[in-house]
């Protein structure tokens, strides 16, 4: 939790452009390669340590998440899926 929220802070009310910036500046983009870098430590460690492939549950997740983001009505929205129409 600690490493993600250091990673956030980096984001946190930023619009796109802003984002943008901060990686073309290379220092701040080596600050958060090194944010990503703890955070997939970490999320690699428990994996392993609890057995989960993560290969597997990422393809689970990807079609899990087509069938509630379906393109023709989530492209270009981020509204949650229960904020769909029927």
């Amino acid at each position: 939790m600690t490493e993600a929220s250091e990673l956030l802070e980096h984001f946190r009310f930023k619009s796109e452009k802003q984002v943008d910036e901060l990686f073309k500046d290379e220092s701040k983009k080596q600050e958060l390669s090194e944010e990503m870098a703890d955070i997939f430590y970490f999320v690699i460690r428990l994996s392993e340590r609890y057995n989960i492939d993560l290969t597997t549950e990422l393809n689970k997740k990807l079609k899990k998440n087509e069938q509630k983001y379906p393109i023709e009505k989530s492209k270009g929205s981020n509204k949650k899926y229960t904020e769909f129409k029927k």
